[in-house]
């Protein structure tokens, strides 16, 4: 299993784009959360469970070219991305509160 970390700036918060980013997993079939930063960024954790190793990076690769763009009204201007060894496994994607 791999997993995302995403931390994504510009015009990112009031347009909708933690539901955009959920939407893009459940269809992708990742599971993880999203969430927005007292910061202005929105936070993305992502995990895959493809089975091989190329595999398991082909969805979330694809989620990250979705943030690149956002929903209609934002602006990215920045997306971070960090590969990291999953220290828990998440049963779906979900949206959480503010941090």
């Amino acid at each position: 299993m791999k997993q995302v970390h995403l931390f994504i700036s510009g015009f990112v918060h009031g347009v909708g784009f933690r539901r955009f980013v959920k939407h893009h997993a459940e269809k992708l079939g990742l599971k993880g959360w999203t969430r927005n930063l007292s910061d202005g960024r929105i936070e993305v954790l992502v995990q895959s469970s493809a089975g091989s190793d190329k595999e398991d990076k082909k969805k979330p690769k694809e989620l990250i070219k979705v943030c690149s763009k956002g929903p209609f009204l934002s602006e990215v201007k920045s997306v971070s991305v960090e590969w990291e060894d999953p220290q828990e496994e998440f049963p779906d994607f979900k949206i959480k509160p503010t941090e």
